[in-house]
């Protein structure tokens, strides 16, 4: 039996799609509080676990700013709570990670011991879990990922299908790179590998889907796609201000966790196709 956390989120509904209830305990914050260590190990003492996967995190990058220690708790102190408990059963932890614990100053696709410069809160709370996970338990993956989307909760693509659908047109930042990457084949790449980790490894992996594009490039293909006939703007982030400090160029390397574990990558365009046709389901 798995132990899913944050089960109502983007990754955790998809996971949902592949593995049955039978598979998987799926909990959110209501059913496991995972900043609290006494209420995480207790929650583990009466269950046996094959392993943690933490789908839990704050992830609004700029309510962060105003509010830094709501985001450590989750970010920080809640893997390290769920390392304890991977520890104290000797399991695999798997931890999801993000693209904001680098600064975005380098040009080139960043590997696993690139140096991270998180340049805003939450980049920083999801280095400080990183660090946690590593230090506390005994298997652990932590897993880097960017610019998630999925058909459930907020993401940039609904926001995008929403605007477009609204009005005349719209302003896009084309000055900030990277990889979107959809939730669904997230979660099918954790399915793969999980029986696939060595007991007593500890290793950080990245994964997205395969090739680049702006915050621009992908507005315009999903709203093209779905045959919204709204005009996309290309504008500098400048011009569109946001409290948290975003990196402008973040590409991960995804090779070692392809060489590792044998996983096939799929390009951006072909996860937003996946996810505009389940919307129209």
């Amino acid at each position: 039996m798995l132990l899913i956390t944050g089960a109502n989120g983007q990754l955790g509904r998809c996971l949902r799609d592949i593995l049955p209830r039978g598979e998987a305990l799926y909990t959110d914050a209501a059913d496991l509080d995972i900043t609290q260590e006494a209420a995480v190990l207790s929650y583990g003492q009466d269950k046996s676990f094959s392993a943690i996967i933490n789908c839990a995190a704050y992830t609004n990058v700029d309510q962060a700013e105003a509010e830094p220690e709501p985001a450590r708790r989750i970010n920080a102190c809640g893997p390290a709570n769920l390392a304890k408990l991977a520890a104290a059963q000797n399991i695999p932890l798997i931890h999801l990670s993000t693209d904001y614990v680098f600064d975005g100053s380098v040009n080139t696709p960043l590997s696993e011991t690139a140096p991270t410069r998180p340049l805003n809160v939450y980049g920083k709370t999801k280095q400080e879990g990183e660090q946690a996970v590593l230090q506390y338990a005994r298997t652990a993956v932590v897993l880097r990922t960017a610019w998630l989307y999925s058909p459930y909760g907020k993401n940039f693509v609904k926001t995008i299908l929403k605007l477009g659908k609204e009005r005349p047109e719209i302003n896009v930042v084309f000055d900030q790179i990277g990889t979107p990457t959809y939730a669904g084949h997230l979660a099918q790449a954790i399915i793969e590998i999980l029986p696939q980790i060595k007991a007593g490894s500890k290793e950080i992996y990245h994964f997205t889907d395969d090739g680049v594009c702006s915050w621009y490039d992908l507005a315009w293909y999903v709203l093209k796609k779905a045959d919204i006939s709204c005009c996309v703007r290309p504008v500098l982030s400048s011009q569109y201000p946001t409290k948290a400090a975003r990196p402008a160029f973040c590409v991960l390397n995804k090779s070692k966790i392809t060489q590792t574990f044998g996983l096939s990558l799929k390009h951006w365009t072909q996860g937003a196709d996946c996810c505009l046709n389940k919307l129209t389901e």
